[in-house]
């Protein structure tokens, strides 16, 4: 296949973003990438859950956490998700206006997100006087919900810079497979939140 006939297909395929050994090899390298991803949440989860009673006389998940705020923030998140498969299935039918919007309407919601768990932070910061120096459980907590808030902060800017380069472009079976593999990082991050609100949220108001 000519890099012409990879850039303006004549006919989309089913499955563009495989259609590709380059795709193929894309699906490959992101399944590596996120076996190492796997490894080092779980390596927070547990360091979080060896040190969460840890408060050195401060605040406990008991005085910090409210669930209410924590919904919202999963329902955005969950959502997202979802709108996110939507942007999939029209790139599989190869509609790439409708694709765009929803990639959109996903990256609003991730925003969302983002925006109520820095309130969060601040929250606890000020409120509470709880930081990451505060103690062991705060440094673990920080630590690893911070850094799947750099995560969402991550996927965005990725799915952002994607329709950004590629507005004018059309879809393509060049780009086809960074749209997927995008919206498979963001599935990702979904899963990790799962666990974060149970692991950490959950089991804290218990």
């Amino acid at each position: 296949m000519s890099e012409q006939d990879v850039l303006n297909p004549k006919h989309m395929p089913s499955n563009p973003e495989q259609a590709t050994l380059e795709g193929k090899n894309k699906f490959l390298g992101f399944w590596f990438f996120l076996g190492g991803e796997t490894v080092l949440f779980a390596s927070l989860f547990g360091t979080y859950l060896a040190l969460r009673d840890s408060t050195n006389g401060g605040a406990s998940s008991q005085d910090l956490f409210g669930l209410e705020l924590v919904f919202i923030m999963t329902m955005l998140l969950l959502t997202s998700s979802l709108t996110s498969v939507y942007a999939m299935y029209h790139m599989k039918n190869n509609d790439f206006k409708r694709m765009m919007i929803w990639l959109g309407i996903t990256v609003a919601l991730g925003l969302g997100f983002l925006g109520f768990e820095i309130y969060e932070f601040v929250h606890y910061i000020h409120d509470y006087e709880f930081t990451m120096r505060s103690s062991a459980f705060g440094s673990a907590f920080y630590t690893l919900v911070g850094f799947h808030g750099g995560h969402v902060v991550f996927g965005l800017s990725w799915i952002i810079a994607l329709m950004f380069r590629n507005a004018k472009r059309g879809l393509n079976l060049y780009n086809a497979p960074k749209f997927y593999i995008a919206s498979l990082y963001w599935h990702f991050i979904d899963v990790v939140w799962v666990f974060i609100f149970t692991v950490v949220y959950l089991m804290g108001v218990l």
